[in-house]
């Protein structure tokens, strides 16, 4: 019984001598099509299309000799080996790298990649693989069918960014293409292929850069100041620093979420939320709120997408939103937000009654709902007075289906 596998990475280039070693001793071969055509796997070894991983770990583990599986690229990134090393193959596993598909994508483009964030597109996860395609300057997509360029295209829709297309990479018929987003979805791209996606602002400055697809610097802290974000006002009570803090705080955005600020005033929550990571839909109907958040967007150098509209209308044409921050509009706006089922619903209210009001809303709408009252005193340090009070209820939903 098989107790050690070798995993061979594939870049297209000849395999080194301690993959050819390794391959020509092996009496079963793993791999896709292309691999098992290799004239280096031996005539009569055992060949294995893969499909199902798991199925095909429980056949080598149960094969009598030398088993090894070809991959493309690295296999160890978002590759095979995670899947052979699960505790209940029993397996042992050698790998023998290539360059990864990632990595060569970027060497075409003649780009570097420190600072790009890198997902898999799945039907299943391509919504969020395109919420980081929003959010971010620079992202490479491991594509899949059903989730490649075209699909990508057509759900950033209104989004401009610049596609670099990098098909079958290390085969003779590999093709780099780059073009806009919105001409993607024309065309039939072949598998497999690796999209970079580019656009939204300037290019990252990494000087002194020591994290991958990370950027740790800028302003320190969150539910910054009301004077911290370009032309803002003191605000109404939805803008005061404490209720931004708690927002988020419930709201929870992270990378491959879609964010909606519903109400987005001066731009802090929006821009806060995309600080975290999310994608960012700023939605509001005055002019100048539009502009302002914007303008707070570009001061720290995050991307989000500004709405101008007036609620709830306009959300009739936005993209699913993983979480939702309502700055107003009441029960009507409340209610047409919960149809679209998001996870979580923040939102706030000045009395009691019109609390009340929202929460049973969002209750009847299949949300579980807490109430609280925050207030906040602000004090003059100078001579310890209070300079600004703030008191309002706070309402923060869970979809029921994911509430404790």
């Amino acid at each position: 019984m098989a107790d050690r596998v070798t995993v061979i990475g594939w870049d297209g280039s000849p395999l080194t001598a301690v993959a050819t070693a390794a391959l020509s001793a092996a009496t079963l071969v793993a791999g896709a099509a292309h691999h098992l055509a290799l004239p280096e796997v031996p005539a009569a070894a055992e060949r294995i299309r893969l499909g199902s991983i798991d199925l095909a770990a429980r056949r080598i583990a149960g094969h009598r000799g030398t088993a090894v599986v070809l991959a493309d690229g690295d296999p160890g990134f978002f590759g095979v080996v995670r899947n052979l090393r699960a505790p209940e193959h029993g397996l042992e596993v050698e790998v023998v790298p290539a360059v990864s598909a990632v990595a060569t994508a970027f060497a075409r483009a003649g780009m570097p990649w420190e600072d790009a964030q890198i997902v898999v597109a799945h039907p299943r996860t391509l919504r969020r693989a395109v919420n980081v395609c929003r959010a971010h300057h620079k992202v490479a997509v491991l594509t899949s069918p059903g989730a490649g360029p075209a699909e990508l295209a057509l759900l950033l829709d209104g989004v401009h960014r610049t596609f670099v297309i990098c098909e079958e990479l290390g085969t003779a018929r590999e093709q780099v293409t780059v073009l806009t987003s919105d001409k993607a979805a024309d065309h039939v791209w072949r598998d497999p292929n690796v999209v970079i996606v580019i656009g939204g602002g300037p290019e990252q400055q990494t000087t002194g850069a020591w994290v991958s697809g990370r950027h740790p610097h800028g302003v320190r802290g969150w539910a910054l100041p009301s004077g911290a974000y370009p032309d803002s006002a003191t605000g109404p009570e939805g803008e005061s620093p404490g209720l931004r803090a708690a927002q988020l705080a419930r709201l929870g955005p992270r990378t491959g979420d879609l964010v909606w600020d519903i109400g987005s005033g001066s731009g802090a929550l929006s821009v806060e939320a995309a600080r975290f990571g999310a994608a960012v839909l700023a939605v509001d109907s005055d002019p100048d709120s539009c502009a302002r958040t914007a303008a707070a967007a570009r001061a720290f150098g995050v991307q989000l997408q500004v709405v101008q509209g007036r609620a709830p209308h306009v959300l009739e044409r936005l993209p699913e939103p993983d979480v939702v921050r309502i700055g107003g509009g009441g029960v009507p706006v409340v209610t047409a937000v919960a149809d679209r089922r998001p996870e979580r619903i923040v939102t706030h209210a000045s009395t009691r009654d019109e609390a009340e009001a929202l929460g049973a809303a969002l209750t009847g709408n299949g949300y579980t709902v807490e109430c609280g009252l925050l207030q906040s005193v602000e004090l003059d340090t100078s001579a310890w007075v209070e300079r600004e009070r703030s008191v309002v209820f706070l309402l923060s939903a869970v979809r029921s289906d994911l509430a404790p």
